[in-house]
């Protein structure tokens, strides 16, 4: 049973920093086990909010609620273990899965055997049928680090989805142009929150669902059977997993799922993103538990990097420099590109390089030609190196990274059977940042500060993916900066012109770049600035570092908002 609590409207963001950021209280108490809306319904939000539905969501977080909370608890412990020395290597007690020769994933789903190029984005109305035109092959559809996830975001991009799966979604911009879905679309693909969210609007006996448990439940429960009738499946990305037990978790979820709905086992397909470090060390592992429902790894650089910072943050002899330096060519990231190539075609699985987030402008040709000459490099260097598909965060470089997959693949819609069997990498290369080289500057310290409020000024407004000096930022660049900066004020880093980086510097810095973003004529920016602050300095200029600063974010500027 579903009880749905009508709440006023409110502010777009909460007025000060103490803001309310709990869990909301619904106006009467509800039966025990059932399941309580504390979001606003807007419009059509019914046909996505049904009773069925919710129940379906409601069980998943019975049954496996407990066990994404022990994931998180050792998530903790290891993160301790690792601020305390430890030096990660390869399980000893799953090499008899890494030995064995003889498994292999499942064989690519419909629609998912030629994945050269990706589009990924958040899930609003316009940038749905943008993707699904876009000329991509697959479209990663985003609730996680380019969504904004307010309430609105989060059930209206689970109707944009519901529409434009049954074809009956179009968009009409501004001026009045209307766009309806091309012939052929893009398999679509969902990648719902991390473990570590939660979604605050529904609760079951007072306990906010885990927002994966939300994301993935209303999507399957309502597209699963129409997917496998038009000839695809209910597919996913998996973020931020960190060990082959929280592949083992979405694996023993997807059987349920699948026994609930009566579709065959192994419908669902999930590529999981190799995003964090300590994954790094489990990508044969994590394959080997969602064998029957994978679809390959990718390679989540921006994630990879912000989560070596996090796991060397305690270390003064791996500080990184700016992060427009630290590139695909360094060699802890040669060796963790080349490592997850060898391992998929090793099993039969697919492998995704990582986000071109260049974007071109039309009012910049010379900004143009340098974005889509970059991505060519880095696609041809991917496809080089034997990956089968690769993401871009924009339609105009979808052609420029077909292009130069085409070139290796032609015909073929991967290269599965080319193995890798010239890698070697070791422990010790995966974690090795001696060999970055780079340098810390003044301009890096100013672009990390200038991006996260912009960005974030954006995020508390509900916009997820900002482009930003012809990037495309979104939560996981973000983190590199907010992480950045903590780290080199821990370690009191010099730039190469010899400034100290001290608490006092980068506070100095957030005022002088909140002046200059600064519009006296525009209160909501104001209000927005002043969140985007908070939310900065809550993440970088603090002795104990949030693990993401979505967490408090979430909590004390999205829960009150209700309006788009």
């Amino acid at each position: 049973m579903t009880i749905i609590e009508q709440r006023p409207g409110l502010s777009t963001v909460a007025p000060t920093p103490a803001a309310p950021a709990t869990t909301l209280t619904p106006s009467a108490p509800s039966p025990s086990g059932r399941i309580v809306v504390h979001g606003a319904m807007a419009p059509r939000f019914e046909q996505i909010l049904t009773p069925a539905a919710l129940d379906f969501v409601a069980e998943l977080h019975r049954l496996f609620a407990g066990r994404r909370a022990e994931i998180l608890d050792a998530r903790r412990r290891r993160h301790e273990k690792i601020n305390a020395g430890l030096e990660l290597t390869f399980r000893p007690d799953t090499e008899e899965i890494r030995r064995d020769p003889g498994w292999r994933v499942a064989y690519p789903g419909p629609g998912l055997e030629d994945r050269r190029c990706e589009i990924t984005g958040p899930t609003s109305r316009k940038m749905t049928v943008s993707a699904l035109n876009s000329g991509a092959r697959v479209w990663m559809a985003d609730f996680e680090d380019a969504t904004s996830p307010t309430w609105f975001n989060v059930v209206d991009g689970q109707l944009n989805l519901y529409d434009a799966i049954r074809r009956q979604i179009d968009f009409t911009a501004p001026d009045g142009r209307r766009y309806a879905l091309v012939d052929r679309t893009p398999t679509i693909m969902v990648r719902p929150r991390g473990w570590h969210l939660c979604e605050k609007h529904l609760t079951v006996d007072g306990q906010a669902i885990p927002a994966a448990f939300v994301d993935f439940g209303l999507y399957f429960f309502h597209n699963a059977r129409t997917l496998i009738r038009t000839g695809r499946g209910p597919y996913f990305y998996l973020p931020k997993l960190q060990s082959h037990h929280e592949a083992r978790l979405w694996n023993d979820i997807f059987c349920w799922a699948q026994q609930q709905l009566r579709i065959p086992h192994g419908t669902i397909r999930a590529t999981c993103l190799i995003e964090t470090f300590p994954a790094a060390f489990e990508m044969e592992e994590i394959l080997y538990e969602l064998r029957d429902h994978s679809a390959g790894l990718n390679a989540g650089r921006w994630d990879y990097i912000f989560s070596m910072i996090k796991n060397s943050a305690e270390r003064a002899d791996r500080v990184l420099p700016d992060r427009s330096q630290v590139t695909m060519t360094a060699p802890f990231m040669r060796a963790y590109t080349e490592l997850l190539v060898k391992t998929c075609h090793a099993r039969g699985a697919h492998a995704i390089g990582g986000m071109a987030a260049f974007v071109p402008g039309r009012d910049d040709p010379a900004a143009t030609a340098a974005a889509l000459e970059r991505t060519r490099a880095d696609k041809v260097r991917e496809v080089s190196d034997g990956f089968d598909g690769s993401w871009v965060a924009h339609p105009l470089l979808v052609d420029t990274c077909t292009r130069a997959f085409n070139q290796v693949l032609g015909e073929r819609p991967h290269q599965l059977g080319r193995r890798r069997d010239d890698v070697s990498v070791t422990a010790a290369q995966l974690g090795d940042l001696s060999d970055v080289g780079g340098t810390i500057t003044m301009d890096g310290v100013r672009t990390n500060i200038r991006v996260s409020l912009q960005y974030l000024a954006a995020w508390v407004g509900g916009q997820g993916a900002v482009a930003i000096d012809h990037l495309m930022e979104d939560a996981a660049t973000v983190e590199i900066s907010r992480m950045q900066l903590w780290q080199w004020i821990r370690h009191q880093a010099v730039t190469i012109d010899g400034t100290a980086i001290t608490h006092e510097l980068v506070a100095s810095c957030i005022d002088q770049e909140m002046e200059r973003l600064a519009d006296p004529d525009d209160s909501d920016r104001h209000t927005r600035l002043v969140a985007a602050r908070d939310i900065l300095e809550h993440s970088c200029l603090v002795e104990r570092w949030p693990s993401f600063f979505t967490t408090y974010a979430y909590a004390t500027y999205l829960v009150h908002r209700v309006t788009p």
